[in-house]
């Protein structure tokens, strides 16, 4: 095969799809020749016109977008997708996916092992939000009527499906790096008739991961159960290179009863793949559910049996199988070195933030998100200059994200507190190829806040 041409999008990888292609085909040769007959001129116009709307996009798959969590698909991956696509499997049952039903369990099975379990009960599911509602649904069920907590910080979908369940919800008080507060945590719990805690293993907003060790101390004191929303951060058991009280909660991570991982954040994978796994596998009694019309082609418990989800696709399954394949999610595999590059590139930006007399930092990351603010005599110029900055550098092919966070999170004699909050900048530096792109990145937001403040 020819030596890959330089693209922006890795076209070539698209050339590995034919010979699998015929390989899939082949395992049908048995079956009459039933393909229906297309116009591909009329389909290659269509593409044609879908590839120019998708123009207007900002690059996420580019190291210069370092704005949102948005990670492009591994090559395996989109690749797989797109060969399960042509059978287009449904993993709400085993008639409706055999093989990637099976594959969705080893998949399953692979990311309930980095945090230390083989007894489980998971499946994918669409994304974190439906994740974290099947572990908040169960969480129902086992302490009906009491009340769900979790940091300020926290996803604001947990007070959106605690909502929808019908379950109470109360936010807790955050401390000035963005974590769940243990003493404010205490004396709610004190007041009695709380279920459950969600401890978030990576912020979304500013990436600050939950005490979960004095979480999982004052459980042994008040009984209530512990979630995981490890949607962003729950790879990063994976890496070794955290600060001591990261490094903490993740090692602590086998101890929760439930967690969600969204393999589509860091996980390589395309949208939507989201996963729950519970400890208790006999949590799946809740699922159980006749069907009088369908699924009696075994009599193995099926994914549909425990998944609130019905039609689901089996094409994300493969997927995830075969990029865990090529990269195992384990310690010190590539693909946790390819975490702790973008973590590394995260800490670097942090620190040449820190030293610039322009900028405020708040705290150095724990993951790999960095938000920062511009020095001003106050939190409204600081936020006119933020979004400005953010504009230019736009226009200069950097693309960061704003984020409104409390002023606290930053020093109290760098920024004047007429407000409450402050709009920042935030980089989110998820990619591996953002530890090799960070002086461009750098050289970059230098001029665009010079040509802001100018």
């Amino acid at each position: 095969m020819a030596e890959p041409r330089p693209t922006r999008l890795d076209v070539d990888s698209v050339e590995l799809l034919r010979g699998a292609l015929e390989r899939l085909d082949a395992g049908f040769a048995a079956l009459p020749a039933g393909a229906t007959a297309h116009d591909h001129a009329a389909i290659a116009r269509v593409l044609d016109a879908v590839a120019s709307r998708l123009h207007d996009n900002y690059p996420f798959f580019h190291p210069l977008y370092a704005g949102q969590m948005l990670k492009p698909p591994h090559p395996v991956a989109r690749l797989a997708y797109a060969l399960a696509m042509w059978i287009n499997p449904n993993n709400h049952a085993l008639d409706g996916g055999r093989a990637s039903s099976a594959m969705e369990r080893e998949a399953v099975a692979d990311l309930a092992r980095m945090i230390g379990w083989d007894a489980h009960l998971g499946h994918l599911a669409g994304g974190g939000t439906m994740a974290n509602l099947e572990a908040l649904w169960v969480a129902g069920r086992l302490r009906p009527g009491e009340t769900i907590l979790a940091s300020e910080q926290a996803h604001y979908t947990h007070r959106r499906i605690t909502e929808v369940l019908g379950l109470p919800f109360e936010a807790v008080p955050c401390d000035a790096r963005g974590r769940l507060d243990l003493d404010a945590l205490e004396r709610r719990l004190a007041r009695g008739a709380v279920g459950t805690v969600v401890a978030t293993m990576g912020a979304t907003a500013i990436g600050s991961v939950d005490p979960l060790p004095g979480v999982l101390a004052l459980r042994e004191r008040y009984g209530f159960r512990v979630h995981a929303d490890a949607a962003y951060g729950g790879y990063f058991a994976l890496v070794d290179d955290l600060a001591p009280e990261a490094r903490a909660a993740f090692a602590r991570l086998g101890e929760v009863d439930s967690i969600v991982i969204d393999p589509h954040k860091h996980g390589l994978q395309p949208y939507g793949c989201g996963c729950v796994i519970f400890r208790d596998p006999s949590v799946g009694r809740f699922y159980r559910h006749d069907s009088p019309y369908t699924y009696f082609s075994s009599a193995e418990l099926h994914l549909g049996e425990i998944s609130l989800e019905c039609s689901r696709p089996g094409a994300a399954a493969v997927a995830l199988w075969a990029t865990h394949r090529l990269l195992p999610p384990v310690r010190g595999g590539e693909f946790a070195r390819g975490l702790a590059a973008g973590r590394a590139a995260a800490l670097e930006l942090y620190r040449r933030l820190d030293r610039d007399p322009r900028f405020v930092t708040a705290f150095p990351p724990e993951l790999d998100i960095v938000v920062w603010a511009v020095r001003a005599a106050g939190a409204a110029e600081a936020s006119t200059a933020a979004r400005r900055i953010f504009e230019e550098a736009a226009r200069l092919d950097l693309h960061l994200a704003l984020a409104e966070l409390p002023v606290a999170f930053f020093p109290i004699d760098m920024v004047a507190r007429e407000r409450a909050t402050i709009t920042c900048l935030r980089s989110v530096l998820m990619k591996p190829e953002h530890e090799a792109w960070l002086d461009r990145i750098w050289e970059l937001l230098d001029r665009a806040t010079a040509a802001a403040q100018a």
